[in-house]
């Protein structure tokens, strides 16, 4: 409850249903397993078919920025047509581009198949991310997504390296041909309009009463592209993470094993996201958890080590599900048709595509690997400001909202 003795009002639905949720989070990490598999994908492409750092960055950014393309075409799509159609023809793309990639290794192919690729799996991932965030309760279930997120990361950082890139490639069409088995569970469209929120209102004499108020457009507007943003840290610290350890204090099986375990402790991360949003609303939590991930890249500018890359990838993956739970939860609090919460892919596929390219790019000056960590942690102080610009303006006018858990 606010000051003014209000708070946000939400109704279960269809998609509060454990069928709807279910099939929405296996969708959801089948569709970003590319993006979680990107160091271990990043050393193999290097190692086994001869690209060099800068080319796979450019890779990279063309499959993550593929990924951004296909969760615009959810944005249009996902609150007009039947979503299960719209997943079979996404998941269509995905499967024959991933498997294309088998027989077409040169870098000029390899880069046109991965953007079709991420189309596909954007296009998946929007209609997924809208069937969560359309409970009645985002901040818990994305909390759940991101759980086995955890699971999903550590596994395919854990068994990708024994695979060849073929293998990687038949693994990915493979995860969405499983989602397919189940697509009767998806909700074939929206349950509530986009950009209307519920207020249930505590008036002086005890009683209450409901209000409905229009949720101004640029609070959507401003979380993605404060996304964006976070999302260029993630993806130049993801992609190059392994590599800028060659040739440090830090050895190559420290390094592979750390990608592994610390997926585990976003375990914690989601728990205590969950509890701290029940505490003190999303926004706030939020702010310092942005200029906290800023440090723990700069951090790695005075030198790497194999304590300091595990602490550092630690809390990396620790303050990443925390961000990620409240970014997702803010959208879908305003946005219950699922249309502007489709276009969450896009705006980390953007960010996530940019960012190793962004990464690429600064590497191709000869700045080196502290350039990279300058960057990426400038991308995050930059999503913080633009938080707090939205959170001031939101107190002012919608405080049950900028306060929402």
């Amino acid at each position: 409850m606010t000051d003014d003795g209000s708070k946000l009002l939400h109704h279960r639905t269809i998609f509060d249903d454990w069928r709807s949720l279910t099939i929405g989070i296996y969708m959801a990490l089948a569709g970003y397993a590319v993006m979680v598999g990107l160091p271990v994908i990043s050393t193999s492409w290097v190692n086994n078919l001869g690209f060099s750092e800068v080319q796979v960055g450019y890779v990279t950014s063309a499959d993550l920025l593929g990924l951004a393309v296909g969760a615009v075409l959810a944005y249009f799509t996902v609150a007009k047509y039947d979503r299960r159609y719209l997943a079979v023809v996404a998941a269509g793309v995905a499967i024959t581009a991933n498997l294309l990639c088998i027989y077409f290794q040169s870098y000029d192919l390899t880069l046109v198949l991965r953007l079709a690729a991420g189309i596909g799996a954007g296009l998946y991932t929007g209609i997924a991310v809208a069937t969560i965030g359309g409970h009645s309760r985002p901040a818990f279930a994305f909390g759940l997504e991101l759980f086995a997120f955890a699971f999903s990361q550590a596994g395919e950082l854990k068994f990708l390296p024994y695979l060849s890139v073929e293998g990687m490639y038949v693994a990915f069409a493979a995860t969405f041909v499983v989602g397919l088995m189940f697509i009767s569970w998806l909700p074939r469209g929206p349950a509530e309009p986009a950009l209307d929120v519920e207020l249930d209102v505590a008036e002086p004499q005890g009683n209450h009463h409901v209000e409905h108020r229009h949720v101004p457009a640029y609070v959507p507007w401003l979380v993605l592209t404060a996304v964006v943003f976070t999302y260029i840290n993630i993806g130049g610290y993801w992609a190059y993470i392994e590599l800028a350890t060659v040739g440090t204090d830090a050895s190559s099986e420290w390094v592979a094993s750390m990608l592994v375990y610390t997926s585990f402790f976003s375990l914690i991360g989601c728990l205590f996201a969950v509890l701290l949003s029940n505490r003190f609303g999303l926004s706030k939590p939020l702010l310092v958890t942005l200029v906290f991930q800023a440090s723990i890249v700069l951090m790695l500018i005075f030198g790497i080590t194999n304590y300091s890359v595990a602490f550092s990838m630690f809390a990396f993956n620790f303050c990443w599900i925390f961000v990620d739970i409240y970014q997702a939860a803010m959208i879908s609090n305003v946005d219950r048709s699922g249309r502007y919460v489709s276009l969450l892919p896009a705006a980390q596929g953007l960010g996530n595509g940019l960012g190793p390219g962004a990464a690429a790019t600064v590497l191709a000056w000869g700045v080196g690997y502290n350039g990279v960590f300058i960057m990426c942690a400038s991308a995050s102080i930059i999503a913080m400001l633009v938080y707090l610009y939205m959170y001031l303006m939101l107190r002012r006018e919608i405080p049950a909202l900028a306060d929402a858990s």
